[in-house]
């Protein structure tokens, strides 16, 4: 496959590369990056040098250097992981979040449609659902209630992916996954964050009373998902990537706490984020039943792992 991965310089889309150039030796990928301040180029260390991997410095957005891409690489597979993604920077600043989530995305499909590629993956998050109470998960055909507008961004390309489908038959599939964990995620998120402050000395804000509950996914379990999705799922169907290991806050903070053997009196609560949604979790029966997919990674041991990735990065 000749792939075009956007937002490849992140922390999903670089561990996807890696993935994919590790076990698909014969693919060829073609990273398409803005490099925000999300984007780092560290992120691809060691890949560089592989024969089959291109970088280009660009914004989805502009269709005239897209066109160009899929013609240069003769691209036939899009997977769209381009995306502002922070919630609280989408409170502060939702147009962003649609230049690029909405508005990038449609560029994205208009050129697929234009050049009649094989495949379109538009990589989504569980956000789009909205929240659940204390019982329930969200399955496929859960009506979409985004509560930020990060999430409303992340619905509303999903809706124009599904429209493409439907209007023009490109071969679109969605990946909603939950919360990703491992190496390489931005620090404005909580558990690089909460390392991070952890290691250096600093407190340890949790919002609200910290029993917003989350379910975790290891990365490489989601890469897993995206790329037996990519090979193999139908065209026009959505697929939740879920990792079955649900926490609170209060619960992950502590968790840190004890693995780095500091106090839990640097823990703080803080004012709450606006409209925080109370819990997310996905059903992933689908992907399992019809991919013969699984999570693999034990929870404990993804994030010891990614506790030391850290460790070792703040250090050097």
């Amino acid at each position: 496959m000749n792939t075009l991965v956007t937002g490849g310089a992140g922390f999903i889309g670089s561990n996807f590369i890696r993935y994919i150039l590790k076990h698909h030796k014969e693919d060829r990928v073609v990273n398409l990056d803005v490099l925000t301040y999300a984007g780092n180029l560290h992120n691809l260390d060691g890949v560089t040098d592989n024969t089959n991997y291109h970088f280009v410095q660009g914004n989805i957005r502009n269709r005239e250097l897209v066109r160009h891409l899929v013609a240069e690489y003769q691209i036939d597979t899009i997977v769209n992981f381009a995306a502002e993604s922070h919630v609280d920077r989408s409170i502060k600043a939702p147009d962003a979040f649609v230049e690029t989530n909405v508005e990038g995305t449609l560029a994205l499909l208009d050129v697929a449609k234009e050049a009649r590629l094989s495949k379109f993956i538009q990589i989504s998050t569980d956000e789009v659902y909205g929240a659940l109470g204390k019982a329930g998960t969200f399955t496929e055909e859960s009506p979409l209630q985004p509560n930020s507008p990060y999430s409303a961004s992340k619905a509303s390309a999903d809706m124009l992916a599904r429209a493409y489908f439907k209007t023009y038959g490109l071969d679109v599939s969605i990946t909603r996954s939950s919360n990703n964990y491992g190496p390489r995620q931005h620090p404005e998120k909580l558990i690089p964050r909460m390392i991070t402050r952890a290691l250096s000395g600093e407190t340890l804000p949790i919002y609200g009373n910290g029993k917003n509950v989350r379910d975790w996914l290891y990365v490489m379990d989601n890469c897993r998902a995206i790329d037996l999705v990519m090979r193999h799922g139908r065209a026009g169907e959505v697929y939740n990537i879920g990792g079955h290991n649900e926490r609170s806050n209060n619960e992950i903070v502590r968790l840190f706490c004890s693995k780095l053997g500091i106090s839990e009196d640097r823990i703080k609560y803080v004012a709450d984020r606006l409209g925080h949604d109370w819990r997310y979790a996905v059903d992933s029966s689908k992907i399992e039943r019809e991919l013969g997919w699984q999570s693999q990674q034990e929870f404990l041991m993804g994030m010891e792992q990614t506790i030391q990735w850290y460790v070792a990065q703040y250090r050097s």
